[in-house]
């Protein structure tokens, strides 16, 4: 089974709080997440390990973005994210 057959997908914008290690300014940056959420119905020809995985399926968020552009205009460089998680469920 495909997770496209289980969840339905929507892209959504978060805003989080970082400090650029580079410079050290701390500004609001606009983070991209991919939400997963299940289906109400599937297919109605699911065989048994389908079914429970469809059963034990969660709502869940994916992170898109993985470095930001730092918003000080001298500094400009490129960080990655802070954070190691970067699946989240719902």
């Amino acid at each position: 089974m495909n997770e496209n057959e289980i969840f339905d997908e929507k892209r959504e914008t978060k805003k989080a709080n970082y400090a650029c290690p580079h410079c050290g300014e701390r500004n609001e940056y606009d983070v991209r997440w991919m939400t997963r959420t299940k289906k109400k119905k599937t297919r109605g020809n699911l065989n048994e390990r389908d079914r429970a995985q469809y059963e034990k399926s969660r709502d869940y968020m994916v992170r898109i973005d993985d470095q930001l552009a730092c918003k000080n205009n001298r500094c400009r460089r490129r960080f990655e994210i802070p954070s190691s998680q970067s699946v989240v469920f719902i």
